[in-house]
């Protein structure tokens, strides 16, 4: 089979935050009075240049700032990146260029200025709506905080922005998780993602679960009311977690669950870059400690490591399984290199067990196997 380089997106990682939330397992870390914005935002620019080399010529797509707390960052220093950016890379004309936010750090105006500085989408962590969840969840903001937020973007002209929603939060109950919905859609986003609060290690909730968590039944019940609600407004859902007005899915995450390529700069980014010359694709990493990173950022190159044949069906489908039109033949072969029978066999038998059906060149997951995601993904592991 014919390699083929895919579409190429941008990363940037921005690893500070206010304070650490505990369900969190991002690359993220206090910011205390000391973090060295200024200092970051030329290591970026010095990460960036080592790596354009690994991408000649090819058009950039979307950009991504995430963390942390990109929205830590002024507009002046958002904008000092992305100028430098667009000097290195080929944007495409109509790149999108998404802004994590946290509600809690966005002063008045900033939006407008972030907007100047060439960022076209806004990605804001709402979480929830009522101030007690969003204390138990450790955040610094309240529901009011995200209101205003929204009304600052609408009036910036940033309507094509994210709500970020969890639910099966500690002591939420059903009504209270469509309640944040209905909240969430008073905003008018133009994108609302939708995911189950989850216990990861490593994570002060994963080693202290939070008292209060509803059972899976309650947790499933509020998925299907919420997801009902989401559709009836108006709202298309083609992710596993991510519902879009009309023209508004997210260009960097399809991308992501694509299997395309991106370069990964900053703390702790990760990168995928796909050599269809020598049938090479490779995951990229950087020191994840800022200060580790931004002492070995120029002395020391990308460390990469090459994704094994046998690991790129998994890699694949872990991504392109959790999109609503599934995968295809055709994108799997040109986006691994290997033949479809690689992984026919697998699908077939995922169809006799309900998870997977055949529609058209596509297999995309049933209802059954959208709820055992993680058990139908596992069945492509070496």
């Amino acid at each position: 089979m014919s390699l083929e380089a895919p579409p190429l997106a941008l990363y940037l990682h921005f690893p500070w935050c206010v304070r650490k939330c505990p369900y969190c397992d991002f690359n993220s870390h206090a910011a205390g009075a000391d973090m060295p914005a200024a200092a970051y935002v030329e290591a970026l620019a010095r990460d960036l240049d080592s790596q354009v080399p690994r991408v000649p010529g090819r058009e950039v797509i979307s950009v991504f700032l995430g963390g942390g707390t990109p929205s830590l960052f002024s507009p002046e220093q958002i904008g000092e990146v992305l100028v430098h950016a667009r000097r290195v890379l080929r944007f495409a004309a109509d790149v999108e260029v998404t802004l994590e936010a946290n509600p809690g750090t966005i002063e008045r105006g900033h939006f407008a200025g972030y907007r100047d500085a060439g960022v076209n989408r806004v990605s804001l962590g709402a979480q929830s709506f009522d101030d007690a969840a969003l204390q138990r969840l450790g955040r610094i903001h309240a529901g009011d905080d995200t209101r205003r937020a929204a009304e600052e973007l609408h009036a910036s002209g940033l309507v094509n922005f994210n709500l970020d929603l969890m639910y099966a939060l500690p002591e939420q109950s059903v009504a209270a998780a469509e309640r944040d919905v209905a909240a969430a859609l008073q905003l008018v986003p133009a994108h609302l993602s939708h995911y189950q609060l989850t216990l990861e290690p490593g994570t002060l909730f994963g080693a202290r679960p939070p008292a209060g968590l509803p059972d899976d039944d309650a947790a499933a019940e509020m998925l299907q009311r919420c997801q009902e609600r989401l559709l009836a407004a108006g709202f298309e859902q083609y992710e596993v977690s991510a519902y879009a007005r009309p023209g508004r899915r997210c260009r960097h995450n399809l991308n992501y669950w694509g299997f395309g390529d991106y370069l990964g700069v900053g703390a702790g980014a990760h990168g995928k870059l796909t050599d269809a010359a020598s049938g090479r694709i490779v995951r990229t990493t950087r020191p994840r400690e800022p200060r580790r990173y931004l002492a070995q950022v120029q002395a020391q190159g990308v460390e990469e490591k090459p994704i094994a044949a046998a690991d790129l069906p998994f890699e694949y489908m872990m991504n392109a399984l959790r999109r609503v039109e599934g995968c295809s033949r055709l994108e799997f072969e040109s986006r691994t290199g290997l033949p479809w029978s690689t992984v026919r066999a697998t699908l077939e038998l995922a169809m006799r067990d309900g998870l997977v059906f055949a529609d058209g060149d596509c297999w995309r997951t049933t209802p059954l196997g959208a709820r055992f995601l993680n058990d139908l993904v596992g069945r492509f592991l070496p």
